[in-house]
């Protein structure tokens, strides 16, 4: 894929760093790698923990009741997702202001120290509470670094894009994060399969964190390769027409809660389908993890092929229309986990992959979806401060909620809630369209 930057109007004009005042398109290999293998690693970083927190609860928070330890590992999961609104207004702030490339930079490289950090970190065994308290501080840092990565990613490519090409720019950013969702599979189910359950238990389990540190060195190296998509005429455009970038949100405020509508019922059902159904086999029913990751690499399987399928089909029936059709099949497609209600590896497989189509219809579309809403001058931060309170609403305490529902004996509240909120969604995006319009896609 090449997209393509305006052309300067001031030739040879550069940016402080020695960037090119406009930015040139994104053909090299190197760059386009660099763009997409950001959100990969993201995806797979905050995945991989969700994946194996019935594993990881033991080692840090030690407990007799195997489903307390499971909880208290997805807790910590659940409160990286609380400073991501912290992480995306700051750090958004920034890409408005300063450009987008530096700060993809710094939170790609904030995501593989951490991640480092917990593939090395000794277990409460070893240092008491503390084990539990750093995790705690890394999961908080991931946290803030990747309430900007995702939204800005999305906003950066869809810059860059031909007009009329938005869906194919959401079909290669959700590529590169179902890989990243793949990946966080198949490294889990290679590491269980190779070692063993009483060996990931013990200590396997650091090795999946281990090859995300790896992946994030590399990344950072192809990222340095991109372009600057937040040019001198488009700082200078802004501030000669008086737009400033709370201003910009205040005006599109609408905007905003349509933003934190769209994300938060994806990220609830996505969540619920990669990281509480598996928790929930794993930590309530006693699941096999080597077959349970499997069918969850199977899942991640789908949703990479899927990607770039639904980005064409939003390119050919319209942005717009292509959303709303798939996130009303969202709200039927979501009981689906009423039928695993009881240990059955069957029952798993066949609730995890009977919903992956339309999860992926779903979970293509809604970041540029939310990138439309907002107009350039302030984009990075209110998109970033709209997907950051979502995904911690909604997002990081779904697959606590599910677990803990079940745990109570109260399945059918979970696919309830999830269904309105998508129906909610649809009416805040019309209502904001209806409002300010869009400002990307149709």
């Amino acid at each position: 894929m090449s997209v393509q930057a305006p052309v300067p109007t001031q030739p040879g004009s550069v940016l402080a760093d020695g960037l090119p005042a406009v930015a040139p398109p994104i053909t090299t290999r190197r760059a386009l790698l660099g763009l997409g293998l950001g959100n990969t690693l993201e995806w797979y970083d905050w995945m991989i923990f969700g994946l194996l927190a019935a594993l990881i609860g033991p080692q840090f928070f030690p407990s007799d009741d195997r489903v307390a330890a499971t909880l208290s590992a997805l807790a910590v999961f659940a409160v990286g997702f609380a400073v991501r609104p912290l992480g995306g207004v700051l750090l958004g702030t920034i890409a408005d202001k300063v450009g987008r490339r530096r700060v993809m930079l710094w939170s790609i490289g904030a995501m593989a120290a951490t991640t480092l950090v917990i593939a090395v970190l000794p277990t409460y065994e070893t240092i008491g509470v503390w084990a539990g308290v750093v995790l705690l501080i890394c999961r908080l840092i991931q946290g803030a670094s990747t309430g900007i990565e995702a939204p800005l990613s999305t906003a950066y490519a869809v810059e860059l894009s031909p007009e009329g090409k938005e869906g194919r720019a959401a079909g290669l950013m959700s590529f590169f994060v179902n890989l990243g969702i793949l990946l966080a599979s198949l490294v889990s189910f290679l590491s269980s399969l190779a070692l063993g359950t009483d060996a990931m238990l013990e200590w396997g389990w650091r090795i999946p964190f281990l090859f995300g540190a790896a992946l994030g060195v590399i990344v950072v190296w192809l990222r340095r390769a991109l372009p600057e998509s937040l040019t001198e005429e488009d700082k200078s455009e802004a501030a000669t027409q008086g737009n400033t970038i709370w201003g910009g949100i205040g005006k599109h405020w609408l905007g905003l809660v349509a933003i934190i509508c769209v994300v938060g019922a994806a990220q609830a059902y996505n969540y619920a389908w990669n990281v509480g159904l598996p928790s929930l086999a794993r930590g309530a029913f006693g699941e096999d993890p080597t077959l349970v990751f499997a069918i969850t690499t199977g899942l991640a399987v789908v949703l990479l092929i899927g990607s770039p399928l639904t980005g064409a089909l939003a390119d050919k029936y319209t942005l717009s229309k292509t959303f709303m059709i798939t996130r009303l099949m969202a709200i039927p497609t979501i009981f689906l986990m009423l039928l695993y209600t009881e240990p059955g590896i069957l029952g798993f497989a066949a609730v995890i992959l009977g919903g992956s189509v339309v999860l992926v219809l779903n979970m293509t579309l809604y970041n540029v979806v939310a990138t439309s809403l907002m107009p350039k001058y302030c984009r990075a931060t209110g998109v970033a401060l709209g997907y950051g309170i979502a995904v911690a609403v909604f997002g990081g305490t779904a697959s606590y909620l599910l677990v803990w529902l079940q745990s109570k004996g109260l399945d059918w509240v979970f696919p309830v809630y999830v269904a309105v909120l998508s129906a909610i969604s649809v009416v805040a995006y019309l209502a904001a369209r209806r409002s300010s319009g869009t400002f990307c896609g149709k």
